[in-house]
């Protein structure tokens, strides 16, 4: 694009720390083993050589499929640094699933950690521009090639790149139909760097990031690749499912400084009773991905005896744009603008909503914006207008510029006539010490009429009984704002990312034993 700096993403998050003497600090910890800048950086030529090995040039897509190790940032970085575009898919996806998604993106190259080696045939036969797959330290014979095959790391070139030049895609996780690929450019991680982690966090060379959240999506990809990379500090990788347990030994054993979770990860250390001095090192929490009820907030900020910062972020706007900050924290509120961006409320007919405390429809626009939906002119059209984002959520902004989530477009709830937020609802059944995590949906009754439905997942040794939980809520809330069904339910389904499926919820009322 014309005017366009000179800019690529890879080149700013590794070559300059090794150009300016920083190439022996360590950039990646991963099951005991360190990583330098330098040694990534080796890594990033080595893959630039397989890829042009491959025929694989400039805005051609590749495709990943890649655990939390040093494979992926290798991977990522690398085929930015040919010019070539990263396209990472979560590794909880069916093969079916993923060959779908990667017949979208028109990749003619797959890379795979050696855990979905089975995936490779279905990839194939689904995405007939697929010529290439490989397959970390494995081959499937006949149909696939080694990693291990490719072993020249020496010094290759840095394509000519600007910060509006194509970088790479992230499929958003969606709640229904085939996920959109969001493109971002080269310009997408420095926005984020210099706007979320350096105005809201503080980061510098000496933090060590950890997340619960993969590499994969947005969140993940800012928290262990970008801010870490952006100031020359370490990302602690963990190639394995997370669970409560396993995190809580590898935050004694790798000592973060700052720990990246969901709101149900940190309800799930709060149920399991993680031990106060497991988190000695860490000097904030970050949320993301759902709304963070107040009272879990204030528990695991009691526990760890530092900030914990509830934000909201979009994989179209690269990661959080609205936070609580280190000074500031409001329980039960995503906090306020990250500096960098604007945010404004709309009404259904599109006109501004000004009014304190007043819901509205979440427009933002900001540096980190991508450049739309692959192949979605409509989508791109709805979603992308005149540089701000709609994102489909719907907030109330308070005097003192508090943004508050009450639930996406097509979540809220009208009772009795009347909205009724499910967030709102959510956060007082969590107050519960039987709970461990809720989700509320809208549902028909007999008579047509829409009711608010709350699913509960019990807390660990726990059976909620539903009399009690709505006398619980009838302490806390207004008649027509109670649950008029509660369902309690091992787990609830999620995306990916760790977003409720609250359209699976609806759909499996008609079968599900409730309380009235």
């Amino acid at each position: 694009m014309a005017g366009a700096d000179t800019h690529n993403s890879a080149a700013w998050l590794v070559d300059r720390h090794v150009e300016d003497g920083r190439g022996d600090r360590v950039a990646v910890r991963c099951e005991g083993t360190s990583t330098t800048y330098a040694e990534v950086q080796r890594e990033l030529f080595r893959v630039q050589h397989a890829l042009a090995d491959l025929g694989v040039g400039a805005g051609d897509r590749v495709a990943l499929v890649l655990n939390d190790d040093l494979t992926f940032p290798s991977w990522f970085l690398g085929a930015q640094r040919s010019g070539v575009v990263p396209v990472p898919l979560s590794t909880m996806l069916t093969a079916p699933e993923l060959g779908a998604i990667i017949a979208d993106s028109g990749a003619s190259t797959v890379v795979l950690s050696a855990a979905y080696a089975d995936s490779a045939a279905t990839i194939s036969e689904a995405a007939p521009a697929v010529r290439t797959v490989i397959i970390d330290d494995q081959v499937v014979p006949g149909t696939t090639l080694s990693w291990g095959a490719f072993t020249d790391t020496s010094e290759a070139p840095v394509a000519a790149t600007t910060t509006e030049s194509p970088a790479f895609w992230l499929y958003s996780s969606g709640t229904t139909g085939l996920p959109k690929g969001v493109m971002h450019v080269h310009g997408s991680q420095q926005a984020t760097a210099a706007t979320y982690a350096a105005e809201v966090l503080g980061v510098s060379p000496d933090d060590r990031f950890l997340s619960v959240a993969k590499l994969f999506f947005a969140y993940g990809l800012g928290n262990s690749l970008t801010f870490p990379f952006a100031v020359g500090g370490t990302a602690l990788l963990n190639p394995h499912p997370p669970t409560p347990a396993s995190f809580v030994a590898l935050i004694a054993a790798e000592r973060p400084t700052l720990f990246f979770a969901s709101p149900g990860f940190c309800a799930a250390l709060l149920d399991v009773g993680a031990p106060a001095d497991t988190f000695e090192s860490v000097r904030a929490t970050i949320t993301a991905g759902e709304s963070l009820p107040a009272d879990v907030q204030t528990r695991f900020a009691e526990l760890t005896g530092r900030p914990v910062l509830d934000g909201i972020g979009t994989t179209e706007l690269l990661h959080i744009f609205i936070s609580n900050t280190l000074d500031s924290q409001t329980p039960g509120t995503s906090g306020m603008l990250v500096p960098g961006y604007d945010a404004e409320l709309r009404d259904e007919a599109g006109a501004l909503v000004t009014e304190p405390d007043t819901p509205g429809f979440l427009h933002v626009r900001g540096p980190s914006a991508a450049r739309g939906y692959w192949q979605r002119e409509d989508a791109t059209a709805t979603a992308f207008r005149d540089g701000w984002v709609r994102t489909g959520d719907v907030y109330t902004r308070s005097a003192d510029d508090r943004w508050t989530f009450l639930g996406r477009n097509n979540d809220m709830i009208k009772a009795g006539g009347i909205w009724v937020s499910p967030a709102e609802v959510e956060s007082a059944l969590i107050e519960h010490p039987n709970v461990l995590e809720v989700a509320v949906v809208g549902a028909r009754n007999d008579d047509g009429l829409e009711e608010v439905v709350a699913f509960v997942v019990p807390a660990s040794g726990a059976q909620p009984d539903a009399a009690e939980l709505e006398r619980h809520c009838r302490d806390r809330m207004a008649a027509f704002k109670r649950p008029r069904r509660i369902i309690v339910v091992d787990e609830l389904p999620k995306t990916a990312t760790g977003k409720i499926r609250r359209f699976e919820l609806r759909d499996r009322l008609d079968d599900e034993p409730g309380s009235t």
